[in-house]
């Protein structure tokens, strides 16, 4: 049987398939993009490529096809708890051993985030889980964020003071894929993961600065102004920012700077630090 992985192009879902790979697991790769899907991964052989849409229920039985493990995530697009019922629902209908979704840290104390109502979905549906919950990405300060330190060098996130135990999406993607290895083990289960350290902008601007060899400021913007620069002047989804604001309005209130030593009792490995994942991804950060 194979595990499906869906956002299998995603920051975390590549992840999750290189070490399911490594495992020697069959693997359904699926995602909206069924081009980049083939150019990624066709030249492994236990991994086959799918078209799969959350919106569009024919593309739920190719995709489940001899699967009986699943990697959840919920499209950054989809803000909707209600837009994943359909996939679940079909879910529930098969011999399913394990669904791992990708949730939030902190969530089973919040239900404000869409993980929450997702995470309960799952569960009054009846399907086994095991609910990976990790701190905030580092990818997010490569990824979307990294646009304003390449052009002005400063880190523009409205998180006030907080602190975050970031953790690297590839840890994330490895712990993902312990639990579908072994989903007699960890059925029904839910893991809190963290990096090793809970670290401020002004920290990590710091890093970033000896990292890169050049000044990296953090601004401490107003959630307004970052809205604002997000979604008129960036042009990003006005959904995505709207969540992105809940987030780090969360963060200000404490919920981000937990570390656990989950991770490393999955694994048997140590996360790896800010520093670590600056010193790989330097090319993010340059123009």
């Amino acid at each position: 049987m194979k595990i499906m992985v869906t956002g299998a192009l995603g920051n975390v879902g590549r992840y999750v398939l290189e070490s399911l790979i490594k495992k020697e697991e069959e693997v359904v790769a699926a995602d909206i993009d069924l081009e980049k899907l083939e150019a990624n991964f066709n030249h492994h052989e236990h991994v086959k490529t799918v078209y799969f849409d959350f919106t569009n229920h024919k593309t739920f039985d190719n995709a489940l096809e001899d699967v009986d493990r699943i990697f959840l995530m919920r499209p950054p697009h989809l803000g909707k708890p209600k837009d994943l019922e359909p996939f679940i629902e079909a879910l529930s209908k098969r011999k399913i051993k394990l669904v791992s979704f990708l949730s939030l840290m902190g969530v089973e104390k919040n239900p404000v985030p869409p993980h929450h109502k997702i995470e309960k979905m799952i569960e009054q549906y009846q399907l086994p889980y095991a609910h990976v919950r990790p701190g905030f990405f580092m990818q997010n300060i490569s990824g979307v964020h990294a646009y304003e330190i390449k052009k002005r060098n400063e880190i523009f996130i409205p998180a006030g003071r907080s602190r975050t135990s970031f953790i690297d999406a590839k840890d994330i993607g490895l712990a993902i894929a312990t639990v579908l290895h072994e989903p007699e083990k960890y059925k029904n289960t839910a893991h809190t993961i963290t990096g090793p350290e809970s670290l401020n902008y002004d920290e990590i601007a710091e890093i970033l600065t000896d990292v890169l060899d050049r000044k990296i400021t953090y601004r401490k913007p107003s959630f307004l102004k970052y809205r604002k620069e997000y979604i008129k002047n960036r042009g990003l989804d006005k959904g995505y920012v709207n969540i992105t604001v809940m987030l780090y309005f969360m963060t200000r209130m404490g919920t981000a700077k937990k570390v656990t030593d989950e991770f490393y009792q999955l694994t048997g490995k140590k996360p790896r630090t800010f520093r670590q994942f600056a010193l790989n991804h330097k090319k993010a950060f340059n123009m």
